[in-house]
């Protein structure tokens, strides 16, 4: 969310910043309903201090036995009493209609973030690996005879498209690339392992930005729970309303939950397989540190992502999202697309983003810097990043799609051997040997 402070003192350049990312210019319309709260607080106030000095003329008028002036006082203050409690429900009102607007406009870009409209002027930065040449036509995923254990038909039976299950072989493989990912995480990165809920409430769903915007993008129960779209939301939370000590950050955290969404608005999008599905799973990293250390916990948090890859073999190019491109609480995003030779070109696994101050200002999440000879500083909010490290499902259809030989069967990566136990490869029939 955005400090309104900053529009008022700054609105051209908060205008500017908009018009970066696609929208048209809204500080004026903020400012009016800022400036009609502020009204209101200020004549709630003003009938407050009159009601406060009307209540103090009432005993002096009751003393000298002046019955009138006593009578006019306390009808007086009654007057507003009622009055300010109008016009702090009045208050309150604009204060909500305010911060409903503001929860609605996206994180402002970072000056070194590409401008452009979508995803065409998004800008590569680097690649690992060079894709395996194959004397053979490469199939898609679900077309490769070993991954025969991708069962989409049963899945539709029982949910319906965008649902699959996973047997034999490949459950397998699936189940020791989250493990491998997640002891990647924590044996080599530092980062804590958490096992978080996959139901969170409103609050929670606002706090990351998931709410009011995207309602339609989650799917919330019949009693207002949501399922989690990612682990970001519930890693993220766990610092909401906290005051945090400098010295304990950055905190860095990793989870791997299943994760949900509608997709709403990806109709005939990668309808086929599972690259777009409604439940999959993922392992998240979120990273809560002081803001001006967010940048160089962006770029390590890449790199961890990045190194699940390289461990794997698996060839990817990192590049960064355009203004355009860029998701809602982002200040810079960097996206990890992954080889898959089935569909002869890099699709993302990973997006990393550095979200600033954005996610913690809706959060009310802050920090305490360190002492100083001058004392404690005030608190200050922190800064808040999330990332695939990775997603889970994608990771499964590289190794296959990477790993698929002429014969049908399928080598699969040597890092992954030890989750595996020592098995190296999907024969064409679907066994782990």
């Amino acid at each position: 969310m955005h400090d309104i402070r900053f529009i008022r003192e700054n609105p051209a350049a908060f205008d500017a910043a908009l018009v970066r990312r696609g929208l048209q210019p809204l500080s004026a319309e903020l400012l009016a309903l800022d400036e009609a709260r502020r009204a209101k607080i200020l004549a709630a106030e003003t009938a407050a201090a009159a009601q406060n000095a009307a209540s103090k003329d009432v005993g002096a008028a009751k003393a000298r036995g002046d019955d009138a002036e006593f009578a006019r006082l306390r009808a007086l203050v009654a007057e507003k009493k009622a009055e300010g409690a109008r016009l702090t429900e009045e208050a309150g009102a604009e204060d909500t209609r305010l911060r409903d607007a503001l929860m609605r406009i996206p994180n402002m870009a970072l000056e070194e973030v590409p401008e452009g409209p979508d995803e065409t002027a998004n800008v590569e930065i680097r690649r690992w690996g060079t894709p395996r040449e194959m004397a053979f036509k490469p199939l898609e995923h679900f077309d490769i005879p070993a991954a025969q254990g991708l069962d989409f038909a049963t899945a539709a039976k029982l949910s319906g498209s965008r649902f699959v299950v996973l047997r034999g072989a490949v459950a397998r493989v699936h189940r020791a690339l989250a493990q491998f990912m997640l002891d990647l995480h924590t044996s080599e990165h530092g980062l804590a392992e958490t096992w978080t809920p996959v139901l969170v409430k409103d609050e929670a769903m606002y706090g990351t930005g998931n709410l009011p915007k995207f309602a339609e993008d989650s799917y919330q129960t019949t009693n207002g729970w949501w399922l989690i779209p990612t682990s970001e939301v519930t890693l993220t939370n766990t610092v909401a309303g906290e005051i945090l000590e400098e010295g304990a950050l950055p905190i860095r955290m990793t989870a791997h939950t299943h994760c949900f969404r509608s997709e709403a608005g990806s109709a005939g999008k990668d309808t086929t397989g599972m690259l777009r599905q409604h439940q999959f799973e993922k392992v998240e990293m979120v990273t809560i540190c002081t803001p001006e250390t967010a940048l160089a916990e962006h770029e390590r948090m890449t790199k961890c992502a990045e190194a699940v890859l390289e461990r794997l073999g698996l060839p990817y190019r990192t590049i960064v999202l355009c203004t355009g491109d860029m998701g809602f609480g982002a200040q810079k995003t960097h996206d990890l697309e992954v080889w898959l030779p089935g569909q002869n070109t890099y699709r993302e696994i990973s997006s990393v983003s550095t979200c600033g101050q954005f996610q913690a200002r809706r959060m009310n999440a802050r920090y305490r810097p360190a002492r100083s000879e001058s004392g404690f500083g005030k608190p200050e909010f922190v800064a808040t990043l999330n990332g695939s490290g990775l997603a889970v499902g994608r990771c499964l259809i590289a190794v296959l799609e990477n790993g698929q030989e002429a014969d049908g069967s399928i080598t699969l990566p040597a890092a992954l051997v030890p989750w595996l136990g020592g098995r190296t490869r999907i024969t064409a029939e679907g066994a782990l040997v």
